[in-house]
């Protein structure tokens, strides 16, 4: 197929129905077109289009009660089962802080949700997805046994959108006005980065000094990052779950962050992807996609707190790593011990 022409609506549901058994996101993939659109083509069989009101949604969504959220980037995908729970809204910014299902939201990138209906022999799953300008998947929500099937139905009919058309409009992700501007030098980073109190005053820095993240890390000196060998993040996977140690995992996307706090127990390696399976938690993790791992400390009026974050070739972050804390408790001292003693690169490139 030629992949300069995207295939209509209903040349998509003829390969879904002659790749029954394709991951969704890999056969859009192969048509060239995105994930919304390849949702969108089904409207009208098993999908509706529903608006994305995003605090509303979220709401609504307490009385549906267990489900399971994911959210996923290009090289992780995480997933989560409970209760959305502790709803705060907000138009720039929404949280989730339930027990299990721990979200921050940023409402402006959600651009285009359907509500999912897939038969599998006798059985019909239910999901809510969502996804941005560009097509690429923010977040989902997937009906379990123990779901409100009844309350789950008033939340789509209450979304429905009158535009049922199987085609969606997309649009380039907006970069924002190019900084001619000069960045900030090692010193003023590391003099803001040294007076930290608070990790939320991470970013605001970064803005100030029109740094990235991954320029930050390896520019402020390996007192406060250093890069870690390959094999560290099974290494860190596999001491965790060996000593039953809670942690905290973030995986992102421009829409959606979603935490787990706790243990973590079943470590899975299957081909590339190292695998979390445990009861009410799973993440999936391209370790080949990881090109850069690096141990993070930031001062907090606590002590400094540490972090373990991994960067794909792009130098987006794809994952990262605390131990489990709440705020105004110092860091555990396993945790600390664990990311201060993982296997380092030979050389570190921190300047």
């Amino acid at each position: 197929m030629d992949q300069r022409v995207k295939p209509a609506p209903h040349e998509i549901r003829i390969a879904r129905a002659e790749n029954p058994k394709m991951r969704e996101r890999d056969l859009a993939a192969q048509l060239g077109v995105s994930e919304a659109e390849f949702v969108a083509a089904h409207c009208g069989d098993g999908v509706q289009r529903i608006e994305s009101r995003v605090n509303e949604l979220l709401l609504g969504l307490e009385a549906v009660g267990e489900v399971m959220a994911l959210t996923r980037n290009e090289s992780a995908v995480h997933e989560k089962i409970g209760i959305y729970d502790k709803v705060q809204a907000g138009d720039h910014a929404a949280l989730v802080l339930g027990a299990d299902i721990d979200l921050r939201i940023f409402p402006k990138t959600w651009a285009h949700g359907f509500a999912v209906e897939k038969r599998e022999g006798d059985e019909i799953r239910r999901s809510l997805q969502f996804f941005d300008e560009a097509g690429e998947a923010v977040h989902k929500v997937h009906l379990r046994p123990a779901s409100n099937l009844y309350a789950y139905q008033k939340l789509v009919a209450a979304l429905v959108s009158p535009d049922q058309s199987p085609t969606v409009a997309l649009q380039g992700i907006a970069e924002g006005e190019p900084d001619t501007g000069e960045t900030g030098s090692a010193e003023e980073l590391r003099d803001r980065w040294s007076r930290m109190t608070d990790v939320h005053q991470f970013f605001g820095m970064l803005k100030k000094l029109k740094l990235t993240r991954h320029q930050a890390v390896h520019m402020i000196g390996d007192d406060f990052a250093w890069r870690l060998a390959d094999e560290s993040l099974a290494a860190m996977f596999n001491h965790a779950a060996a000593g039953g140690m809670p942690i905290m995992c973030f995986v992102g996307n421009r829409g959606c962050i979603q935490i787990h706090s706790g243990p973590v127990s079943n470590i899975k390696v299957m081909g590339p992807w190292i695998n979390v399976l445990d009861k009410t938690f799973h993440l999936h993790l391209r370790q080949d996609r990881v090109r850069e791992l690096w141990t993070v400390r930031k001062p907090t009026k606590d002590g400094h707190v540490t972090s373990i974050e991994a960067y794909d070739a792009s130098q987006q972050m794809i994952i990262q790593f605390f131990g489990q804390r709440h705020e105004g408790e110092p860091e555990r001292d396993d945790w600390r011990f664990l990311a201060e003693n993982l296997p380092r690169t030979a050389q570190s490139s921190a300047a």
